[in-house]
């Protein structure tokens, strides 16, 4: 099965941490940049973070930046995404996409059809 997975969602307090895996089975992520995107009740579906297939480029929503980091594992076949001072504005359902490239120095950005696959989503709540 070809498959990307999230998973580290949770109930946090406010100003806690949490940290966000995707992985992917039936393949390797090694070809792959990856998009981090969560959607709230109620909201459309925005890009939170973003980082190259090699690892050496990332990019974070205004929303996010100084509280989130974005980095993968190769030897693990696995990109995080650190989510550090949490606030209430941060609760969503958030998803790992990847999206195909040999280029390792090039990120994707936050068009939905610009990335192959979707994982299932993960549930990060942050309590006010």
């Amino acid at each position: 099965q070809l498959q990307v997975v999230e998973s580290g969602g949770g109930l946090v307090q406010y100003g806690g941490s949490l940290r966000l895996s995707c992985t992917s089975s039936g393949f390797t992520l090694d070809y792959y940049a990856i998009g981090w995107f969560r959607q709230a009740p109620g909201k459309e579906r925005e890009g939170v973070s973003c980082i190259s297939a090699s690892g050496s480029v990332t990019d974070y929503a205004d929303s996010v930046k100084g509280r989130f980091t974005i980095f993968r594992d190769k030897g693990k076949n696995a990109v995080y995404l650190q989510m550090n001072s949490l606030k209430p504005e941060d609760t969503g359902v958030y998803f790992c996409a990847v999206a195909y490239t040999p280029y390792g120095h090039r990120i994707v950005g936050y068009v939905w059809n610009s990335y192959d696959r979707w994982g299932q989503g993960t549930q990060v709540t942050v309590s006010s």
